[in-house]
């Protein structure tokens, strides 16, 4: 299954700001049930293991309504593991409404409107940048400039969490409109699969970015109904019990 690129609709200017709100609440019902939430949880839960770090400062880009990192700050929280989040998105209506400014809280979350592919911070600014359902929005040379970014910003390591190409995904989304019930949600899924990456890919624009004597130690996992996490590392330490 060849990779297709396609606009889709949350991306553009076609839906009303309630589509909008009500699409992110439908995918966000889909990262909790469907893999989403498990897949960035096991990847912040890999970082704190081989780091040992008990406060982790987590930049989400593309963060939409933010309730992902939100969930893994409460499953963390029970092993004395604090996440401090910033939701970074290029869409105002995307983040969680807030007074309209540039900058705004949800909770003790700091949300921020800006672009993913040129992040407004510091080197080394976060302990990790995350995103989760970005990566197959970008082209190839995004994906590449995304990483050199996130690289750049983050201390330890970049967290991606994606879709994984496949014919019988594609499938399976084409059968879920009566679960979803959300025309928007449901079409830009079907566009999403097809514009997904598969391991191999992502591995491959790696390689050609990164010089062989400077390359990101990389892992990547499979995960529940076809997502995939990849840790690029930064900074690798050794691992602690």
């Amino acid at each position: 299954m060849q990779r297709t690129d396609a606009p889709e609709f949350l991306d553009s200017d076609a839906c009303s700001p309630a589509d909008v709100q009500s699409a992110l609440r439908v995918i966000a019902s889909v990262n909790r049930r469907f893999g989403g939430v498990d897949t960035t949880r096991w990847m912040v839960e890999r970082v704190a293991g081989k780091t040992g770090l008990k406060h982790i400062s987590l930049l989400e880009v593309a963060a939409g309504l933010g309730e992902l990192p939100e969930i893994i700050q409460q499953n963390l929280a029970p092993r004395e593991i604090s996440l401090d989040v910033t939701l970074l998105d290029l869409a105002r209506s995307h983040l969680p409404k807030g007074n309209g400014a540039t900058t705004i809280q949800r909770k003790s979350n700091q949300a921020i409107v800006a672009n993913g592919l040129a992040l407004p911070f510091i080197d080394g600014a976060f302990d990790l940048v995350s995103c989760n359902l970005f990566a197959h929005h970008l082209n190839p040379q995004q994906v590449k400039q995304f990483m050199r970014e996130s690289l750049r910003v983050s201390r330890y390591a970049v967290l991606i969490n994606d879709l994984v190409r496949n014919p019988l995904h594609l499938a399976l989304v084409y059968a879920s409109y009566p679960m979803m019930r959300h025309r928007v949600a449901w079409l830009d899924g079907l566009t999403s699969v097809r514009r997904a990456y598969v391991p191999a890919e992502i591995r491959q624009l790696i390689t050609e970015e990164f010089p062989a004597e400077g390359q990101p130690q990389i892992e990547i996992s499979r995960h529940f109904l076809y997502r995939m996490g990849i840790i690029i590392w930064k900074t690798l330490p050794r691992e602690t019990n």
